[in-house]
């Protein structure tokens, strides 16, 4: 069963890409489609602007587009809750310090599940 992974990333994206300090305010994601554990599809996909509908226009976003599993380094308790409401997955992504390093993290089930303790403000860091 093939699973979309959402990672907020800094230009240009793809799996060498910088993970982006706060999910709602990265300028993209990095999609990665795992089968089996194994990366089948790598896309690039844009966040819409933050003012629309401010910390769930992102998460309405994702949820548009497949997303089942998030790997943030940062995010607010109501964005949080609001992946929760869509049953979407979010995990911290720990060290990891680009996208292929945060999804092979998860992959081998190194990531802690986000909780309260890792949220922040809201456009904080990680």
């Amino acid at each position: 069963m093939n699973t979309v992974i959402a990672v907020p990333s800094e230009a240009p994206g793809g799996l060498d890409a910088a993970i982006g300090v706060h999910f709602g305010h990265c300028e993209l994601y990095t999609l990665v489609t795992l089968d089996e554990g194994r990366i089948r599809a790598v896309e690039i996909l844009p966040n819409v602007p933050h003012e629309q509908g401010g910390c769930m226009a992102p998460v309405s976003h994702l949820a548009q587009n497949r997303v089942r599993v998030l790997l943030a380094g940062g995010m607010g308790m109501r964005p949080l809750m609001g992946f929760q409401q869509m049953g979407i997955q979010v995990f911290h992504c720990g060290e990891a310090r680009t996208v292929g390093e945060a999804v092979a993290a998860f992959s081998e089930g190194k990531l802690q599940e986000f909780a309260s303790r890792h949220t922040c403000g809201g456009g904080g860091g990680r």
